[in-house]
């Protein structure tokens, strides 16, 4: 069967903002002083159009943040800091700020999280965490001035719902959010603080209460999610720990569709405050040997597709493999996170933002496909018209290859335009690296062998003209993803 889209080409459309490309994440704060971590950065930035990052760990003891002196006095340094901040602003990015996790003279506690023992206890004193807040929030606008610092977000700890990040209860992380803010708007009252920064979508309407009941400055909601969470998300009324007693073997199992599912919920509840999802990827394991497959590029053209009009921002985690929450593992593809190798080659997930990011800013109506598996989203810019189709299941549902074709009302007859392809035969670095051994640590020659399997195979599709336009034809594999440009000729 094949399955049939109509778009008319000549229809103004609707605004399609890039809310995707507000926000990319990263490991923590650390690696920003890398130069590796940094070229990558740069990278996303330039091709993917990333404007802020994200990483946990800044006030880290490794940054070196706080420390005891002789008298036993708190000693303040943000030079660490300021490096990693110099270099974003330097390449035309900016912080979207995680405030965490605790400086060990700060801490009430010794529990860590990660291979890089980041502190995650509330602290022994808040009026002193409160000061600490504000000395470098009082630093950053004295270093980079206060129009610049007004664009940055603010956003107060990490999952804080998850024991793994926070010992403490619900009632503490609202004492900790609001010294926090107390201590943001006592430089400035138009510096942008917001929370809860939790995982699984939880925690909004309880932390907008807080806020309202104790007067506590609230700006924006920050959020986190991923697929697999939607067994623990549509047993909301459990605890973490109840879930994983009654139903860990139903964990990384999820439905189509259910991030906007997700999404619409956390729209709602936010009300008018600004949404933003400071964590998401298509599963939230690692490894996940999905994370290096085509399978993860068709995820996250569905969902940018099926979230738009809900977030104002959407940060993909993350934009590199350099990543030692667990340690950093050498292998160029061992199911991380990230958009990138630890080499910088790019992954399928890459080369779909990279296309998301060519994409115009004016979406098309599209007509057709229901009921199947593969979707289209269409962009006009200009003379340039866009489509996106992608071929998406979820793991262990059936899914094939699909014959599909395109009607474009009011496309000038004789057009050819461009395909590039993701799928297992193309933009599949993954596969090459097998087929050369599978190395833990390739040589310079298989590394450029690898990177040049990266990149999507591209060729010309001409169109069947008729009296209203044209017609496309072509075959999609399951997991695929396809991308058609072309200009109109006047």
């Amino acid at each position: 069967m094949t399955i049939k889209f109509t778009l008319d080409t000549q229809s103004q459309g609707t605004p399609f903002p890039h809310y995707w490309e507000l926000c990319v994440g990263s490991c923590h704060a650390y690696m920003g002083l890398r130069e590796d971590w940094r070229a990558q950065l740069e990278n996303c930035h330039r091709n993917l159009g990333f404007r802020y990052v994200r990483f946990h760990g800044l006030l880290d003891d490794d940054m070196s943040v706080c420390k005891l002196d002789t008298t036993g006095k708190i000693r303040y340094s943000f030079f660490n800091i300021d490096s990693v901040f110099d270099f974003l602003l330097k390449i035309g990015m900016k912080p979207f700020i995680e405030l965490g996790f605790m400086p060990e003279v700060l801490a009430s506690g010794t529990t860590t999280c990660f291979h890089y023992k980041a502190n995650v206890t509330p602290p022994a004193d808040y009026a002193a965490w409160e000061a600490l807040i504000h000395e470098l929030v009082q630093h950053l606008v004295g270093r980079y001035g206060l129009d610049e610092v007004r664009t940055w977000f603010f956003e107060v700890w990490n999952e804080p719902n998850l024991f793994f990040f926070w010992t403490g209860t619900q009632e503490d992380y609202f004492n900790l959010y609001a010294h926090s803010a107390r201590a943001i708007k006592s430089v400035d009252g138009d510096l942008k603080v917001g929370g809860p920064a939790t995982s699984v979508n939880a925690w909004i309407p309880d932390l907008i209460d807080f806020c309202r009941r104790t007067h506590t400055p609230l700006d924006f909601i920050s959020t986190h999610h991923y697929p697999t969470d939607d067994p623990l998300w549509k047993n909301s009324e459990l605890t973490i720990e109840e879930f994983f007693q009654k139903y860990a073997s139903q964990y990384g199992k999820y439905e189509r569709g259910v991030l906007q599912k997700m999404a619409a919920k956390a729209r709602k509840e936010a009300g008018d405050r600004p949404l933003y999802y400071t964590e998401w990827n298509t599963s939230a394991m690692v490894p996940d040997a999905n994370h290096d497959e085509a399978y993860s590029a068709a995820l996250v053209a569905k969902t940018i597709a099926d979230n738009d009009g809900l977030v104002e921002g959407y940060s993909f985690w993350t934009f590199s493999d350099l990543f030692e929450e667990g340690g950093q593992l050498s292998a160029p593809f061992h199911g991380g996170f990230g958009l990138q190798t630890i080499h910088g080659i790019p992954k399928p997930t890459y080369r779909v933002f990279e296309i998301l990011h060519k994409m115009g800013n004016h979406r098309l109506k599209v007509d057709g496909g229901a009921g199947s598996t593969v979707e289209m989203l269409a962009t006009r810019e200009g003379d340039q018209l866009s489509l996106l189709v992608y071929n998406h299941n979820i793991p262990g549902a059936e899914i094939h290859a699909e014959e599909v074709s395109i009607t474009l009302i009011g496309f000038p007859p004789n057009q050819p335009l461009m395909m590039a392809r993701i799928d297992g035969e193309s933009a599949n670095p993954k596969r090459k690296w097998i087929e050369l051994g599978s190395p833990e640590y390739p040589a310079l020659q298989e590394l450029a062998q690898i990177n040049q399997a990266s990149r999507p195979v591209i060729s010309e599709l001409r169109p069947e003209s008729h009296p209203e336009g044209c017609t496309l034809h072509f075959t999609i594999p399951a997991h695929g993803v396809i991308a058609l440009t072309f200009l109109f000729t006047r």
